[in-house]
């Protein structure tokens, strides 16, 4: 599970990942840590609040990729 976080946080943040997903989740950023390494689990409420701010990010890309390809378009 340490896995898909670091994956997801990468996805979502950037390398400097960490922070941003501790503010988020509002947890610590100690905490993160502790689950990146695999000392903690990553809970069932961070994952659904990951997976909702994946799905956020989503939308917010594809909106604007469409802009984008209008703006492209002479």
């Amino acid at each position: 599970m340490s896995d898909l976080l670091k994956r997801t946080g990468e996805a979502l943040y950037g390398p400097q990942w960490q922070s941003a997903i501790a503010r988020d989740l509002d947890v610590s950023d100690r905490h993160v840590r502790r689950m990146a390494a695999g000392e903690q689990p990553l809970k069932p409420g961070m994952a659904l609040d990951l997976w909702r701010i994946a799905l956020e990010r989503t939308a917010t890309l594809e909106d604007l990729a469409d802009e984008l390809k209008r703006a492209s378009t002479p």
